[in-house]
């Protein structure tokens, strides 16, 4: 039996794929990874997200984005999508079908059973050297808990997990704050499963 090597892609074919399919794609060094749909829990944890975010950014000059943004990481290559976003100031573009973020400000992952350990490990890795990322934030998809990571004025991360629902997640990126009932409110983390 004959092993054949892993099909690697530069990045001028995963953007000449990515603009003519109907379906999102990761490009994870060299590698164009399909991605796949989301349950109904999922769904409404990402979209009570996206709303609480909004309630943050109003007023101020972030735009909050969902999880058709594609974002750029270009010191490691990375082309993703995060479950929603926020991004503050004079929003940075590498142009093309789509366009992608280079300076997110915020980012939110929620997790599901295939993407958990790469949220929490070479997805985040990837995420630090985005130098105007101030907050990465992972909503789980089993149990209430929000890990918030945040990025210190010395350039560390530090985590707070938060379990409790009037437990507070405090956003430096954006001065402000959501509950984690106001992210768990209404979803069955069953549905769909």
């Amino acid at each position: 039996m004959v092993s054949r090597a892993p099909t690697v892609f530069t990045e001028v074919e995963y953007l000449a794929l990515e603009a003519a399919s109907d379906t999102k794609h990761e490009f994870i060094g060299g590698a164009i990874v399909a991605m796949a749909g989301a349950s109904p829990a999922h769904n409404a944890l990402a979209a009570n997200v996206t709303a609480a975010l909004r309630v943050l950014s109003r007023g101020r000059p972030c735009v909050t984005l969902t999880s058709d943004q594609r974002i750029h990481v270009p010191t490691t290559g990375l082309y993703t999508y995060a479950d929603a976003l926020v991004a503050c100031g004079e929003r940075r573009y590498k142009p093309g079908p789509p366009a992608s973020l280079l300076n997110p400000t915020v980012i939110v992952e929620v997790t599901s059973d295939s993407t958990e350990d790469y949220d929490r490990g070479k997805k985040f890795v990837n995420y630090q050297s985005i130098s105007e990322l101030h907050d990465y934030v992972i909503v789980s998809h089993i149990e209430p808990r929000i890990d918030h990571f945040r990025r210190t004025a010395g350039g560390e991360w530090i985590v707070a997990t938060h379990t409790e629902l009037d437990s507070r997640v405090a956003l430096t990126g954006l001065d402000g704050n959501f509950t984690v009932g106001d992210i768990y409110d209404g979803v069955d983390l069953t549905e769909g499963t």
